[in-house]
């Protein structure tokens, strides 16, 4: 095959499968409003269970995605906003979720149990034997 059709290929076959950056901003696009997860959960989501820190390095690229990206629901696994100093201002995530009907205090989420937005779903049931 001549090199010109193998970098068309190689790029058209880069184009049709997402990196993980664009996977992990797809699942938090999906947070819904009012909701919070933890990168832990994003990272398993994603199919890459321990590492929920390269899920905190995609979180730094939010500011410039677009569509938008609502970075501020994504906390860690104690509901710490621990991502908060990347924001405009030191209050501003805190704010946003504020606004959202969520309570902070002391940057942490309180009941972040009930807060908390499982993007993995629900957990399949086994199913019993007849």
């Amino acid at each position: 095959m001549p090199p010109a059709v193998k970098k068309t290929t190689k790029a058209k076959k880069a184009k049709e499968e997402p990196n993980f950056m664009d996977t992990v901003h797809a699942i938090v696009r999906k947070i819904p409003r009012g909701r919070a997860t933890s990168y832990g959960a994003i990272a398993e989501s994603a199919g890459i269970r321990l590492s929920a820190r390269m899920v905190g390095w995609a979180m730094n690229a939010a500011d410039s995605a677009n569509p938008p990206i609502p970075a501020h629901r994504v906390v860690n696994s104690k509901g710490l906003l621990t991502g908060a100093h990347h924001f405009a201002t030191p209050t501003l995530m805190q704010e946003l979720l504020e606004n959202e009907g969520i309570k902070v205090v002391d940057n942490q989420i309180q009941d972040f149990k009930t807060v908390f937005w499982d993007p993995a779903g629900e957990p399949k049931r086994k199913k019993k034997k007849p």
